[in-house]
């Protein structure tokens, strides 16, 4: 009866704050004005405290181990699955990896020069075990895209050379799979392209070199293409100097997508961004430039919407907001890149941060607060706090072979909704260097595996910056064994794993102090695992769901109302008490 009563009072403060906390226009709640200047604490939109209580502290700043010493292959790509593989590949037309292609004498005509390849150019990882195995890769996938399917499968688009235009696919259920490729499945050349998936669990592919529009494709690999023209794209390209091949400046691939709560899509490239309505192809609006600099590939800053805080009554996210940190100013690329001068260049990348909220008619950018270092080519990655992490990159350059140094191995917390000048704190450093076509992704046990790392066109060591084949795991700061006993721990068989949108789903959790859990101490998080590339979480997305009751260590959460808000698929669920995280299961919604 006690529980039940702190549940109905919880509950009755909450809808005292829904309803007496003034709304702007699409339903975001305002907290109160500080201060005075177009900086991001005037106007923090995210929907109050998560808990009601203090949230458990800790100095602990993070540990680094080495999870695997030599993998083989470098992780130019990632995708971590619904089965516990991660997925990573590399280029197929730049030589030879550092591992044969598994079983022994398995060499299949590389399509790229129509001579056998033995060597291996894409691998699965087991997180769990730290063992992998060679995967087959047909065609050409240096600097595609990707995303999963509803079901679980991986999609990869794109490349180069004959894999321009190909679609390939890593099935899911199947125990020891290879890519399956369709050639020409694309209606436009995708080199350096980004996707995003949407609402119905297609996905939207933007851009890429000398490709100024869009084409939606659908999870399946049997569609007519469809490409739709993007000025937008061709106007936030830097124009080439000079004359021959490889003269590329661009600044704008790899563009940053994210999928609003109305279906719409903002879209960055450069500089700059666009809402754009996918299915009319109607621009719905213009953002103004974003100050500082370039922030797009050879740039190479970081982007991320930040977590969707679902409303009490679960028909709206209480913050739609989209950061942007880091890159390069606009000539970076060309002062440093070898093909364009004899003496390179190595500009520092910028620190500087900022912040928009693209669903408010008039969306200003907004001024962050700086990261304590530079960094271009860095990761921003959700954490299952809510907080995110920055992690690799370099200091000074770009993106590209051998266009960066000084490399950045400390990584960021990022808090971003705490008071401004306390958003950042450096947490403990790796002593390896993750800089061009390096990866990471968050995985269930709420560890961050790091892979890869190569500037140079071929696998190159013995020098300054090697191809980087060791496999690291970083534990971040709420991973502090002296949390422990605070730690959820999820009972799978009381929990839920299938959710259907706007219905009520369960989980069942506990911590080690045997404490019963209640509303106020406890917070869920949902996240989509991205495909990692070139510093952009492709898909990546975070939904902080709506918690109803909980009842003897059995939270009754409410799923995200549509797609529009959580695509379907799989996604990673966490629960956290008073900030300290418990290992994730996989649940799907749909």
């Amino acid at each position: 009866m006690a529980s039940l009563l702190k549940t109905c009072m919880l509950l009755l403060q909450l809808l005292a704050f829904s309803v007496f906390t003034s709304r702007d226009h699409c339903g975001c709640v305002a907290a109160v004005s500080v201060g005075c200047g177009n900086s991001v604490h005037n106007k923090l939109l995210d929907g109050g405290d998560d808990y009601s209580k203090p949230q458990v502290e800790t100095d602990y700043k993070g540990a680094w181990v080495i999870d695997n010493l030599d993998v083989g292959v470098c992780a130019m790509h990632l995708q971590l699955m619904p089965n516990d593989q991660v997925i990573w590949y590399d280029a197929t037309s730049l030589g030879p990896s550092a591992r044969k292609l598994e079983p022994e004498g398995n060499c299949p005509i590389n399509p790229y020069d129509n001579q056998p390849d033995c060597w291996a150019h894409a691998l699965a990882y087991d997180w769990k075990t730290s063992q992998s195995r060679t995967v087959e890769v047909w065609g050409e996938t240096w600097c595609s895209s990707g995303n999963l399917w509803p079901n679980g499968n991986m999609i990869s688009t794109g490349g180069t050379y004959n894999g321009v235009k190909a679609v390939r696919m890593m099935p899911l259920d199947d125990p020891k799979p290879d890519f399956i490729e369709v050639r020409d499945a694309l209606g436009d050349v995708r080199w350096y392209s980004s996707n995003l998936v949407l609402q119905d669990g297609s996905a939207i592919v933007v851009g890429g070199r000398n490709a100024f529009s869009y084409e939606i494709v659908p999870p399946s690999l049997e569609f007519k293409p469809n490409k739709i023209d993007l000025p937008f794209l061709n106007d936030t390209c830097t124009p080439s100097k000079g004359e021959g091949p490889d003269k590329y400046i661009e600044n704008n691939l790899y563009p940053f997508l994210f999928l609003l709560t109305d279906g719409n899509v903002f879209i960055f490239a450069n500089d700059r961004a666009v809402t754009l309505n996918p299915t009319s192809g109607q621009i719905i609006q213009q953002h103004p430039v974003c100050p500082g600099g370039s922030r797009n590939y050879p740039p190479s800053g970081s982007s991320a919407i930040l977590p969707l805080k679902m409303s009490t009554d679960n028909t709206q996210a209480l913050n739609v907001e989209v950061v942007i940190c880091g890159g390069n100013s606009p000539d970076a690329f060309e002062l440093v890149d070898a093909k364009r001068v004899k003496v390179q260049q190595f500009l520092p990348a910028l620190k500087d941060c900022h912040r928009i909220h693209p669903m408010e008619k008039g969306a200003q950018w907004e001024d962050e607060q700086d990261m304590p270092s530079p960094r271009t080519m860095g990761y921003l990655l959700h954490l299952p706090t809510g907080d995110l992490i920055m992690l690799n990159g370099a200091q000074k350059g770009t993106s590209g072979w051998e266009n960066a140094k000084d490399p950045n191995l400390t990584p960021l917390l990022y808090q971003p909704f705490k008071p401004i000048g306390q958003r950042f704190t450096e947490m403990n450093p790796t002593n390896i260097s993750r800089m061009y076509h390096s990866s990471s992704a968050l995985l269930p046990d709420t560890k961050v595996l790091v892979a890869g790392s190569n500037p140079h066109q071929f696998y190159t060591f013995n020098v300054e910056f090697p191809t980087e084949l060791r496999v690291e795991k970083f534990s971040p700061h709420y991973l502090d064994p002296k949390l422990d006993k605070q730690r959820p721990i999820i009972d799978e068989q009381g929990t839920d794993k299938v959710l259907k949108y706007g219905k009520p789903f369960k989980i069942a959790a506990s911590i080690q102090s045997q404490e019963f859990l209640e509303l106020g101490e406890i917070k869920v998080t949902m996240l989509y695992p991205p495909f990692t590339t070139h510093g952009f979480s492709q898909n990546q997305r975070m939904i902080v769901p709506t918690l109803t009751e909980v009842v003897d260590n059995v939270i009754t959460a409410l799923a995200p109302p549509s797609g529009n808000f959580a695509p379907p698929g799989y996604y990673i669920l966490f629960v956290n008490y008073l900030g300290v995280p418990g290992t994730g299961v996989w649940v799907h919604i749909d």
